[in-house]
């Protein structure tokens, strides 16, 4: 006769959990859906789509869906209004939760972050979108570039601008964050790698953290731009915490070279260099809840396959 102690039955329990095939204590060790074991939604920014967006905006979006994303975050309003826009998104069944919307005063039809706010909060309300973006900085007042022949003059305008210039430019969100805020919106900035810029032995990009108020303004890390930069995007990630709610999902060639300039060469998500295996989780340990793919041109491919490969590969990647 045999005998069981607790031990020796626990051991026996424990080694016949581990054969059966069933959910349980071992098979919470096997890798699962990123996506699908958070239940988050994978995005798409609407940019990668280009000229599509304005030949054929209700089939481009028809397609987005078809693809398997479910939520859109807006490059500008692409020529419509927004009672336009959301019955389309509404058609194709997504939804728009980001828009990127530009440091300038804008127009009546599309109002800029400098402009009229309580105008922009509606728009905002109609597209049921609840982040608005800026997509990149603005020029100090005092700062005047002339961009040298081969040079974007973003570039040349980050490469110019001091520590001091920086702090006022946080300043400024900073100020566009709370008038955003008391209107019931969330206000980020998106990053390229012009603010990677070495700055008094760091970076612009640390002064700009160091200078905005967690509680007005959230960042969008372009993890593509990160990495064209020569920087980690999982460090990036973890040595500020709590300060972002959105990425951009974006890959590039070995070939690209490290730079500040606003060059890269890009590819399709997953077939590039970045370790998405890193990346992926430091984001969400980090607050990101919102994650959209964009590839930036110029494309081997048709936009709208590059789009339907990087989002087959993100929805399969288990960690």
């Amino acid at each position: 006769m045999v005998v069981f102690n607790r031990r020796s039955f626990m051991t026996a329990a424990a080694s016949a959990g581990c054969a059966l095939p069933v959910a349980g204590a071992c098979a919470s060790l096997a890798p699962s859906p990123f996506f699908g074991e958070r239940r988050l939604p994978i995005g798409v920014q609407l940019y990668t789509f280009g000229d599509l967006l304005r030949t054929d905006l209700e089939g481009t979006l028809r397609e987005v869906a078809r693809i398997g994303y479910s939520t859109v975050e807006i490059p500008s309003y692409m020529g419509k209004t927004p009672a336009q826009l959301r019955e389309s998104f509404d058609a194709a069944g997504l939804r728009c939760t980001s828009a990127h919307v530009g440091l300038r005063a804008g127009t009546a039809a599309e109002p800029g972050l400098l402009g009229d706010l309580d105008a922009l909060a509606r728009d905002m309300t109609v597209l049921g979108a609840r982040h608005v973006v800026a997509p990149i900085l603005a020029a100090p007042d005092d700062l005047k570039v002339e961009a040298a022949a081969g040079v974007h003059i973003y570039a040349a305008t980050a490469s110019a601008m001091t520590a001091d210039h920086w702090k006022r430019f946080a300043e400024r969100l900073n100020t566009i964050g709370s008038a955003l805020r008391s209107r019931g919106l969330s206000f980020g900035y998106h990053n390229h790698n012009i603010e990677f810029v070495p700055m008094a032995g760091k970076t612009a990009w640390d002064l700009l953290l160091a200078e905005t108020d967690p509680e007005l303004v959230t960042f969008e890390l372009d993890v593509g731009w990160v990495a064209a930069a020569g920087q980690d995007p999982a460090e990036v990630f973890a040595r500020n915490p709590g300060r972002y709610r959105l990425m951009h999902m974006k890959d590039l060639k070995a070939s690209s070279q490290t730079n500040m300039a606003l060059r890269m060469d890009p590819t399709e998500v997953g077939s590039g260099r970045l370790d998405w295996n890193r990346i992926l989780p430091a984001a969400y340990s980090a607050g990101v809840r919102e994650f959209f793919l964009e590839q930036e041109p110029p494309f081997a491919i048709p936009r709208t396959e590059a789009a339907a490969r990087g989002f087959a590969y993100l929805n399969a990647l288990t960690l």
